[in-house]
């Protein structure tokens, strides 16, 4: 009689998403295109390949590659073995990169020989001289597209089971250091399956991935994409010249972005956008309701705002292109599957709201982490007994869709990316000549936030450029402050606990640093 588990994999298999139609093309990324036959023989391959060096259920794979066939190659390879996989941003550089290797306990990690004239491998080869537990490197010519294993590889049987956690998102954390939330096989599948559905994406449609396969939003989209039996149309980066082209020449369906990025892309000129049907956007710059009328008034195109988190998932929810374009571009809407719910909560008594109140956002469902990797304490604080994950976001509910406003924290979303002021400061302060540092943000209409450091000066001397320096060569470039302010100290009020710096008022000194163009204060209550 077989096992339970044995049993559990007869009827799962995350290599469904690309069983049907496998003539069809999974991605074309530079010059490199894949059927999903294809995807899928050599995510097999690469499978057979992280056996032979002894990876098996419940190991940890790193990938540090750029968006392309060895990223889903590898994908779909871990998912075969029940391989925990580990994204690092592209961006990151050493102490980035080894801290999420030290946090994951990577047993091995798959990186690129060549990318935007980075030396990743030599990274690799460092961290893994400083981490024991970091056993291989795989090095991944990129420019050839999949990786080719040395040597005949023979095919291993499949041992990943539903429940097995496949993928992590990176997200910052009170520390400052990121934290790596977990979503296992059956739930990315799920969810793939639910964005397709709420997508409408179609065999043969093509999805635009602009946004980078280890940022939430990038995977879900081009995962969604798979479950629908549409192409992947990658880029190595983003340029609104070769996006706008790939529009037109991919003939793209579907595309999910910030709202400064489609307003570059649409300002291009020259290009058909006559196939893009669906899209969504996150407000990031102030340029959503920009964005929208011009799609709109210029194409016919229905633009919608969106919700997601690195914990529940890209596009957990989504607004209606049926609606008014005024609440089409609310961030937020309807979840994209019944099983998701979620409830408004006052955030000191945990009370439920009522509707237009605003409070704490929850969620609970399938799309909600099962934790973040190798830190019990972070996750008992935000993920409950009953379920429900304390997003830590602003919102109030309208009923069976809810609205998001604004981050409970004082996070800071540059370019794109959120990003935990705390850890730029604990950056400066490793410099010796910083003794304390602030970083504060401030929104300019058309960019979104823009860091600002204010620092008090340590024992060795320096400056604001050595600074800069200092930050653009150990960060990755969307963290580094704009501008960096020595100050005598940061004004702070005497209150029940101590004194509390007042990041209104260095909001305020920031946007006068700036010169208060285009700048927005919003305050926060103490």
């Amino acid at each position: 009689m077989p096992s339970s588990s044995a049993a559990a994999r007869a009827d799962w298999s995350f290599a469904h998403l690309l069983e049907t139609q496998p003539g069809l093309p999974a991605f074309h990324a530079g010059t490199h295109s894949a059927t999903r036959a294809e995807l899928l023989a050599e995510s097999r391959r690469a499978a057979a390949h992280l056996a032979t060096l002894g990876f098996r259920r419940g190991d940890v794979l790193a990938v540090w590659l750029p968006d392309g066939a060895g990223w889903l190659q590898f994908l779909f390879a871990a998912a075969q073995l029940g391989v925990l996989m580990v994204p690092i941003s592209t961006r990151y550089k050493f102490e980035e990169a080894r801290h999420v290797i030290e946090t994951s306990g990577a047993k091995g990690m798959a990186v690129a020989t060549d990318f935007l004239g980075f030396d990743y491998v030599g990274n690799a080869r460092r961290i893994q001289s400083e981490i024991p537990t970091l056993q291989h490197l795989i090095e991944i010519d990129t420019a050839r597209g999949f990786f080719s294993a040395p040597g005949t590889l023979a095919t291993v049987t499949a041992t990943g089971e539903k429940n097995d956690a496949l993928c992590t998102f990176s997200t910052s954390g009170t520390t400052g250091q990121p934290k790596l939330a977990v979503h296992d096989q059956h739930s990315i599948a799920v969810h793939a399956t639910n964005v397709m559905r709420r997508a409408d994406i179609l065999p043969g449609d093509v999805m635009l991935c602009i946004l980078p396969l280890y940022g939430v939003l990038g995977f879900v989209q081009a995962i969604g994409a798979l479950a629908g039996g549409a192409a992947c149309a990658f880029l190595p980066v983003f340029d609104a010249q070769a996006t706008a082209a790939a529009i037109e020449r991919r003939h793209v369906t579907h595309f999910f972005g910030s709202d400064a990025i489609f307003a570059s892309v649409l300002d291009v000129p020259g290009h058909s956008f006559a196939s893009w049907r669906f899209g969504g956007l996150a407000d990031f710059a102030g340029l959503g309701p920009m964005v929208l009328e011009k799609a709109e008034r210029e194409l016919g195109l229905r633009l919608i705002g969106l919700y997601g988190s690195s914990e529940c998932f890209a596009l957990a929810a989504m607004r209606s292109p049926l609606e008014e374009r005024a609440a089409r571009g609310m961030a937020g809407g309807t979840p994209v599957a019944p099983q998701i719910e979620f409830r408004v909560v006052d955030p000191e008594s945990g009370a439920v709201l009522e509707l237009g109140q605003h409070g704490e956002l929850q969620m609970r469902g399938y799309n909600v982490m099962s934790g973040y990797l190798n830190n019990p304490a972070a996750t008992a604080a935000v993920l409950h007994p009953d379920g429900w994950f304390s997003t830590g976001d602003l919102g109030y509910s309208t009923g069976s869709a809810f609205v998001y406003l604004a981050r409970l924290k004082d996070t800071l979303r540059l370019r794109g990316y959120l990003v935990d002021p705390t850890e730029i400061e604990a950056f400066l302060c490793r410099h010796e000549g910083v003794a304390a540092a602030q970083v504060v943000g401030v929104n300019r209409v058309g960019e979104g936030d823009v860091a600002v450091a204010f620092v008090r000066a340590g024992a060795a001397a320096t400056d604001e450029s050595a600074l800069l320096a200092w930050c653009k060569a150990g960060m990755a470039n969307y963290k580094v402050p704009r501008r960096i302010v020595f100050v005598d100290d940061f004004p702070a009020l005497q209150g029940p606990n101590g004194n509390k710096i007042q990041k209104n008022k260095l909001r305020e000194m920031a946007a006068a640093t700036l010169g208060n163009v285009g700048v927005k204060i919003i305050p926060i209550p103490s």
